[in-house]
């Protein structure tokens, strides 16, 4: 082991590996993780085999070690929910001389490393959080969030790297205060498109791939369903994926009357995911704000459209409206548009072929290459101030 540490900072010294420190609120395996702990992971992996040390910091949660290994990421599970935050800053403190660069993931909350570091920060924002903290935390937390977010945020990393997943995203960093000339989109990827998809379902099927939370609005879904229930007698919803508003979900669905069209999968494998969306008409994400949505790209590479709200921000850019989904105004309009191509067998399937076409294009390590290059940037390796 401390052979293996020394060979790494003699490695860093010649500035051919970089250590690398992600804090990250949590990990995959989080009951509330999400499409920023994929990225954060993915591009992790492929900094691991590009020959960097890569370590990262989150949360504990029920059930989960203090320490593990993931495909060669050192993980440390520090904190709650709250206190990892404290924790991060210790950790950063106590190991200074073992990193070379900090990504900070401001996941609405930063970290805050500029107050322990002065250089080798980089900040990773998938987007900004105006309309979460609005919904969430509607009261006076939610004013103090979106606060620390859009004022403390961008004084806090002022002169330090931004990394965000869309071009959208850069807009809203820019809107806040964030120098435009520090920021470098690096939109998310997919570990591989498979060579066949799964065939259809000969039945109308549509398919929800989401965290259940409240932004992600997956009443809309629902809502969707109950509309075209009367045109469409077989049409099935299937959601998947889990979260904490699972229950106001199934009291939605039992309010609009549609409880026996839906079906709740929660946490699913990758296998079985792929098959609900390759065997789904149209993927509907109905979510207030995204990054870049990563389960539209997943459900690109498996022939399945997708269909979400224009205004969700870096959907706009993971979907190319017309062509590999489309993109809609309003609840009346989404409606419409799934009315619409439910109908047109043609169309979709036009725009399965395009949106796998464009999955393919998108990789992790095509992601980690344009990162590395802002990391190794962010601060030399023989640098040891904190």
């Amino acid at each position: 082991m401390r052979a293996a540490r020394r060979q790494r900072r003699t490695d860093a010294q010649r500035g051919l590996t970089v250590r690398i420190a992600f804090l990250s609120w949590r990990d995959t395996t989080h009951p509330d993780g999400g499409g920023s702990e994929v990225f954060v992971e993915a591009v992790g992996r492929e900094l691991v085999l590009r020959g960097h040390a890569v370590t990262l910091l989150c949360s504990r949660h029920p059930g989960s070690a203090p320490r593990d290994d993931l495909d060669g990421i050192r993980l440390r599970r520090l904190g709650g929910r709250l206190t990892v935050y404290l924790w991060g800053l210790a950790w950063l403190v106590w190991h200074r001389r073992d990193v070379d660069v900090v990504v900070d993931v401001v996941n609405g909350l930063p970290f805050a490393s500029p107050l322990v570091r002065r250089k080798g920060v980089v900040a990773l924002v998938h987007h900004v959080h105006a309309e979460q903290w609005r919904i969430i935390y509607p009261g006076l937390a939610g004013r103090i969030g979106w606060f620390v977010e859009s004022r403390i945020v961008p004084l806090l990393y002022r002169g330090r790297p931004f990394l965000t997943v869309s071009d959208a995203s850069a807009r809203d960093l820019v809107a806040i205060g964030v120098d435009a000339a520090r920021i470098t989109v690096v939109r998310n990827g997919l570990v591989a498109v498979p060579a066949e998809v799964v065939e259809e379902s000969p039945l109308p099927r549509l398919a929800v791939l989401s965290r259940l939370v409240p932004h992600k609005q997956i009443e809309h879904a629902l809502t969707v369903v109950h509309r075209l229930s009367a045109e469409f007698p077989d049409l099935h919803l299937d959601v998947v994926g889990d979260g904490w508003w699972h229950d106001e979900l199934a009291t939605a669905a039992e309010a609009l009357d549609v409880t026996d069209r839906v079906t709740f999968h929660g946490h699913v494998s990758d296998a079985r995911r792929d098959q609900l969306v390759g065997e789904a008409w149209l993927m509907v994400m109905p979510s207030i704000k995204e990054g870049w949505c990563l389960a539209i790209t997943e459900s690109g590479a498996q022939g399945t459209p997708s269909v979400a709200y224009a205004e969700a921000g870096g959907v706009t850019e993971s979907i190319r409206d017309g062509v590999t989904g489309r993109l809609a105004a309003d609840l009346d309009d989404l409606v419409g548009i799934v009315r619409e191509l439910l109908t047109d067998h043609t169309t979709r399937s036009r725009m399965g072929v395009a949106a796998r076409r464009m999955a393919r294009t998108l990789t992790w390590d095509t992601c980690a290459v344009r990162a590395e290059v802002v990391l190794r940037a962010a601060g030399a390796p023989n640098d040891q101030s904190p």
